[in-house]
């Protein structure tokens, strides 16, 4: 099996295990990343596309190949407003999917959100939803939505709320369910990897499958 893997998000938290992963994995050839700035990675398999994400209509044709992997989100306190929140969690990753459907890639996996909903009064968990809706209403031959809870690794930005939670979240592990213990992101990366390369996986993979991953 030669195959060839597109990632957008390959800088994130999750996407830079999945890039690792699906490099040192036999099954893909090539792995293309779209990125902001250079990533000073050099492999032999990888192709990396610098692109500022403004002219989209250009971009579209770098969309191709067997399975899109889509690990795009941020905050609002990072992207700076609601709008730029949801410009990177709704709309480039419903153009993501929309290229990649265009271009006839047959499975487009994507990372959401525990609780995301279309209907929820929380803007970030409506928004997630909505993209969840957009992505699957695509018709993909397989599309499968990852739904994590906090995330477990090294970050390169500081999250003060975050790392409470965190440290909260461990010191509790023993009394929380395991629909919201908080999960590795080297884990997520592998799940969506064995999903892809799964004949019977396909839509939504809650948090607690994603904590012993989906092999075991």
């Amino acid at each position: 099996m030669s195959k060839t893997a597109v990632v957008f998000g390959s800088t994130g938290l999750i996407g830079s295990f999945l890039l690792k992963q699906l490099l040192a994995d036999e099954r893909y050839a090539e792995v293309k990343i779209l990125v902001r700035k250079p990533t000073g990675i050099r492999h032999a398999k990888l192709d990396e596309v610098v692109t500022n994400f403004k002219n989209l209509d250009d971009l579209r044709q770098e969309v191709k190949g067997d399975e899109v992997f889509c690990c795009l989100g941020t905050t609002i306190k990072t992207a700076g407003s609601e709008a730029a929140f949801r410009r990177i969690d709704f709309e480039l990753v419903r153009w993501a999917a929309m290229s990649a459907r265009e271009n006839k890639v047959n499975a487009f996996l994507v990372v959401s959100s525990i609780g995301a909903n279309a209907k929820s009064r929380n803007f970030y968990l409506r928004t997630k939803g909505e993209m969840e809706l957009a992505v699957t209403a695509a018709g993909f031959e397989k599309c499968v939505v990852v739904r994590p809870s906090m995330l477990l690794g090294p970050r390169t930005e500081k999250r003060f709320g975050e790392s409470m939670g965190k440290a909260i979240m461990n010191a509790f592990s023993f009394a929380i369910p395991k629909h919201w213990k908080a999960v590795e992101a080297e884990d997520v990366a592998a799940s969506m990897i064995e999903a892809a390369n799964s004949q019977n996986e396909n839509g939504v993979i809650e948090n607690e499958r994603l904590l012993k991953r989906l092999q075991s």
